[in-house]
């Protein structure tokens, strides 16, 4: 068959121009005009007459016999190729429409936290947040206390989840859990035998603290020179896992928040409460005043509103509160 200069394509047969497309994929797919018909539900005539127009108004042959198959020529190849992404897409837009619409009414999550929130605090929130919206895509962003109120104030998150003490006038805070400071010992350290435990007891021990620039080593710091207590810092590191293993290990002993402390560590350390020096921790929901939640923004921060102001922490013999 001679070659005609190709123009701009129209499809006449039955005015429709993604029929003879479809007709062509699925023989070319199938290898045969009986089973292309079977897969669209139509007579083997309809398609044959389909492909035929597609070669007329494209003016080469699309399709040759290989033995008892039909297979692509060359042109047929490259439409094929060309083709194929169009129909498929065509062919499954109602579903793909569906789907991303049911997308659109879950909606996304952003909620900006600190390593230890979503490491310790964050986990049995985040299951029942799944478990009861789990078309709902939800991002946890580990973020350090500014970047994570430069994110709020963007609108980059819909909402924070952590620590704070000193709450600036645009934002508002809700705690919703309070945990306890706690001095944290090898088991056979002479602090963990101790009877009554005062806050000049651990003046001979060096301790292991997070870094200057974090609220817990300030904390700390504001504490001891209040009462007029030396101490000294053996090791300054961040991290509460890394601050457990090496006090687990007898490099030092700490002070920490209970939030970090779990029914594991019980078994390589030692936990005594400091409330009677240091001020509890809270934990709570940080928002943007004035900003407008999201539904699932509203249903994740009610799931941390019913556990308002739950104390979380050890008793002065150790055993857990929570």
């Amino acid at each position: 068959m001679a070659k005609r200069p190709v123009t701009a394509v129209r499809f006449s047969y039955k005015g429709s121009r993604l029929k003879p497309l479809r007709a062509f994929c699925q023989v070319a797919r199938l290898g045969s005009v009986s089973r292309a018909a079977e897969a669209l539900y139509l007579s083997q005539p309809a398609v044959t007459l389909q492909v035929q127009a597609l070669e007329r108004e494209l003016g080469v042959r699309l399709l040759e016999r290989s033995g008892r198959r039909l297979v692509p020529t060359r042109e047929g190849d490259l439409l094929y190729e060309m083709a194929r992404p169009l129909v498929e897409g065509l062919d499954g837009l109602a579903a793909d429409f569906r789907e991303r619409v049911r997308g659109l009414d879950a909606g996304e999550l952003h909620v900006a936290a600190g390593s230890s929130t979503i490491l310790y605090l964050l986990p049995g929130i985040v299951e029942a947040f799944r478990q009861r919206y789990p078309d709902v895509r939800l991002t946890l962003h580990n973020v350090t206390g500014a970047s994570g109120l430069d994110l709020l104030r963007s609108d980059a998150v819909d909402l924070a989840v952590g620590s704070m003490l000193d709450v600036p006038t645009d934002l508002a805070y809700a705690p919703a859990y309070r945990f306890d400071p706690m001095l944290i010992t090898p088991p056979d350290h002479p602090l963990a035998q101790k009877r009554e435990l005062a806050l000049e007891d651990l003046s001979p021990y060096g301790l292991i603290l997070p870094p200057k620039r974090l609220t817990t080593y300030r904390l700390v710091d504001l504490v001891f020179q209040q009462n007029r207590v030396p101490y000294t810092v053996a090791l300054e590191v961040g991290g509460w896992e890394v601050i457990k293993q090496y006090v687990a290990m007898g490099l030092g002993i700490s002070i920490v928040t209970a939030i970090c402390l779990t029914d594991a560590d019980r078994q390589r350390l030692a936990a005594r409460s400091l409330a009677r020096w240091f001020p509890a921790r809270s934990y709570g929901i940080v928002m943007r005043k004035g900003k407008f939640l999201s539904p699932q923004a509203r249903a994740f921060a009610d799931l941390i509103k019913p556990n308002l102001l739950a104390p979380r922490g050890y008793d002065e013999s150790g055993h857990s509160e929570r």
